[in-house]
């Protein structure tokens, strides 16, 4: 059986008889860049470049996953948020450079009357990118469609001090400007899968419990992220940053297919808490797939393991300059 079907099973909740490396965030190497004679900030506004440089590290490694697209400000700025996209750097993600949206308020109010937002930004030129990479590699790996979570979203597209203070006085329109994103989310990861993607990674970085808190995390975002995730059609992973091992029982109840953790999370606690769902982590993608040594990567590997994820995956985004060694041990152990 091929590694792609493997995944697609273990995905699918099937049992298989290895624990696979992998992973469904953004793992683009500078290396497999400059093989494919592309320069990085290029790669975020044209579909064949996106499609060549997400395929580049199995080329270059055989890990068998691509991930588009290669950052996460896509629907911020299909909702009118400023991105800057670091032409000026090398090897630099996108920021967002300016909000669109002074309040929740504002949000709520222009994407409920809004039409044609699939018409702006980069959402149709990530749906062109992945057909390509569907063509290229699609038959050798599992491929990726990344959105963010809700609350993420909403820091990404709303003025964050504002927001903050909304959450405290006006927390009813915080929750409703939460779905209203979360159904825009389903109608963008949905044509990401209609354009070939496997499964979709919510990175909700910004509303992990370990930054906002348990409390604010069952209150605002867990309802929001069970929205979405309900919506979405399996496969489904959620991924959440920070030490989050006190709220792991909260991210039981997302429904998610599998979640993924970061290596500040205690695996043994996961592994317990998450007996239902698949358990993907956690590598340290700085420490270890970047800094570290082949042994060490080698060693890490063997105790995530034995912790007993599901699947290999890097606790977050790659750093671009990670060596191609690391990533190529990783598959050996």
């Amino acid at each position: 059986m091929s590694q792609r079907a493997d995944i697609l099973d273990l995905l699918s909740g099937k049992k298989i008889d290895r624990q696979p490396p992998f992973s469904g965030l953004i793992h683009v190497t500078a290396v497999g860049l400059q093989s494919e004679g592309l320069v990085f900030h290029e790669t975020h506004k044209d579909a064949g470049k996106m499609a060549k440089a997400a395929a580049s590290t199995f080329k270059l490694t055989g890990l068998p996953s691509a991930t588009l697209p290669l950052d996460i400000y896509v629907e911020a700025e299909a909702l009118g948020a400023e991105i800057n996209f670091r032409e000026n750097a090398e090897f630099e993600f996108p920021q967002v450079r300016k909000a669109r949206f002074g309040s929740v308020i504002d949000l709520t109010t222009e994407i409920t009357k809004s039409t044609g937002v699939f018409n702006k930004g980069r959402i149709n030129l990530v749906c062109n990118a992945i057909k390509l990479l569907k063509e290229d590699v699609g038959n050798d790996v599992v491929i990726g469609g990344l959105i963010p979570g809700p609350y993420t979203l909403l820091l990404l597209v709303v003025n964050a001090g504002k927001m903050f203070v909304e959450m405290k006085k006006e927390p009813q329109a915080v929750t409703d400007a939460l779905y209203h994103l979360s159904s825009f989310l389903s109608e963008v990861g949905n044509a990401y899968r209609e354009a070939g993607a496997d499964f979709i990674t919510i990175h909700d970085m910004g509303g992990s419990p370990a930054f906002i808190g348990p409390a604010r995390y069952e209150h605002f975002v867990l309802p929001a992220e069970k929205s979405l995730i309900k919506i979405l059609p399996k496969l489904r992973v959620l991924s959440v940053c920070g030490n989050v091992t006190s709220s792991l029982h909260l991210l039981a109840r997302t429904g998610a297919d599998a979640i993924s953790i970061d290596q500040t999370v205690e695996l043994a606690a996961a592994r317990l808490a998450l007996k239902d769902t698949l358990l993907f982590g956690n590598l340290d993608p700085v420490e270890t797939l970047y800094r570290g040594e082949s042994a060490q990567v080698a060693e890490a590997v063997i105790s995530v393991k034995e912790a007993g994820v599901d699947a290999i995956w890097p606790g977050c985004d790659l750093v671009p300059q990670t060596p191609i060694q690391n990533i190529k041990t990783l598959l050996k152990i």
